[in-house]
Formats: C-alpha cells, sequence, structure tokens
C-alpha cells in the first residue's frame, strides 16, 4: 500500500495516467455482460480517480479502500458519494451491487491464493444475482520483468515530485519486490526524501480463475487496447 496519498494521487495525474480510458474498458465489460447495471461498487479504490469516471457512466456508486488516507482525498473529489474503509478480503457492506470493480492491480497486494480466494468470496456476497466482477491484476510470473526501473518527474501543485522504482522477484515467494524512492522539492518545505517497499503476489492465470469458479463465477481474461496485465471479468451464477 502506497504510504502518503497525496503524492500517490500527484504522481500519477502528473504522469497522465488514463484514468478515464481505463474506467471506460470496465464499464465497456460490466455492460456487455449486464447491460442494466446500474449499482456499481469499486474496490481499492484510493482516491477515487476510477470511481469519478464510473460515476458519469452508472446512477450509484460507492466505493471501499483500507486506506482512511487515500478515502479521505476520495471524499474530496466525490463529495456525497458513499465511501467505506475496510479491507477487500472480509468486508462486510450489508448489500449488494449490481457490479464491483477492483482497479489498478490492487489485488496484487493479497498475499496468497487463500486471501484472492477470500476476496472473490467476498465479491460474491456483495453481488445480486447475475452481477459482475471487473479486476485489473498484477503481473504474472510469466510477464512480470524483473530488474525493471521506471523514473518520473511531475511538477504538480508547486511540488516537483521525483518517484523511482525498481522492481525484482521476490526470491522466498512467488512475488515482485518494489522499492520506490520519492524525493519531493517544495519552495517552503525544502526537499524531502522517503522510501517504500511494495510486496505483490504474482498470481497465475489459473490461480485467478480458481478463485472465481469457487465464488460462483464464470470467469476469463480480457486483453485490451491499454495494453497491460489486461482484465479479469466474472459473471456471478443466477439463483
Amino acid at each position: 500500500m502506497y504510504q502518503r496519498a497525496e503524492l500517490y494521487d500527484a504522481s500519477y495525474r502528473g504522469r497522465g495516467k488514463d484514468y478515464a480510458g481505463e474506467a471506460e474498458i470496465a464499464i465497456g465489460l460490466v455492460r456487455e455482460r449486464a447491460r442494466d447495471a446500474d449499482q456499481v461498487l469499486d474496490v481499492a479504490c484510493g482516491t477515487g480517480a476510477h470511481l469519478r469516471h464510473f460515476a458519469a457512466a452508472f446512477g450509484e456508486v460507492a466505493g471501499l479502500d483500507l486506506s482512511e488516507e487515500m478515502l479521505r482525498l476520495a471524499r474530496q473529489r466525490l463529495p456525497g458519494t458513499q465511501l467505506w474503509q475496510g479491507d477487500m478480503r472480509k468486508f462486510d457492506l450489508g448489500r449488494t451491487f449490481d457490479a464491483i470493480t477492483c482497479m489498478f492491480s490492487s489485488v496484487g497486494y493479497l498475499a496468497d491464493a487463500a486471501e484472492l480466494n477470500a476476496t472473490l468470496e467476498s465479491f460474491a456476497r456483495h453481488l445480486n444475482s447475475g452481477g459482475v466482477v471487473v479486476i485489473e491484476p498484477w503481473w504474472s510470473p510469466e510477464t512480470f520483468l524483473s530488474g525493471h526501473v521506471q523514473a518520473d518527474v511531475v511538477v504538480v501543485d508547486g511540488r516537483t515530485i521525483s518517484r523511482v522504482s525498481h522492481s525484482v522477484r521476490d526470491p522466498d515467494r512467488s512475488a515482485s519486490r518494489m522499492e520506490i524512492h520519492w524525493v519531493v522539492a517544495e519552495p517552503a518545505a525544502g526537499i524531502r526524501h522517503h522510501t517504500e517497499t511494495h510486496v505483490m503476489t504474482l498470481f497465475t492465470r489459473q490461480e485467478y480463475l480458481t478463485a472465481f469458479a469457487r465464488a460462483g463465477f464464470t470467469a476469463e481474461h480480457v486483453v485490451h487496447p491499454l495494453g497491460g496485465p489486461g482484465m479479469y471479468v466474472g459473471v456471478l451464477e443466477r439463483d
């Protein structure tokens, strides 16, 4: 999980991450399988960057995130939207939705297949019959590029933000380990530096499809024009 929501949000905005395009793909995948879907929950919604585009396409949207700091920014971006603090593996909102989305590879933070299974079961409990789940996965063991370096410098809201990351395969398990160094310069505050380490599981395609099936979904992996790891789409079996 990113430690500083404001830096996370500003960095990806400055880099021009295509939240609108990614949301459009997810919306299309939902509509293809449930044309009348109108109530959508975005799990691991972060600062609400995808959620605001979902809000323009569906009648009712809501968000869930583990980080209260992320939700604070989401509330500023989407005033009046229902946002909950909760763990995707075991949340209980006491209601159901027509569709659930989980974007930006957030499921990669799950530690193992048991946690992935628990997450899909949580999603199933919160879906109406025939509901749709769209998950943007993290890389798989076959597609992960060990040794990858990413570097960006952006200027957002008067701050110069440098983000440099280095990703390697974790030798102890099927996971990636990404070290991120942040350098932030501001006229009044000067220069600050901190590091973060993100360990993300490299689930296989079979592990995703098995977790979907165990939770009662018919699922498939979809490749889309924006590239990356694609999307997994599941439809909950009707009662």
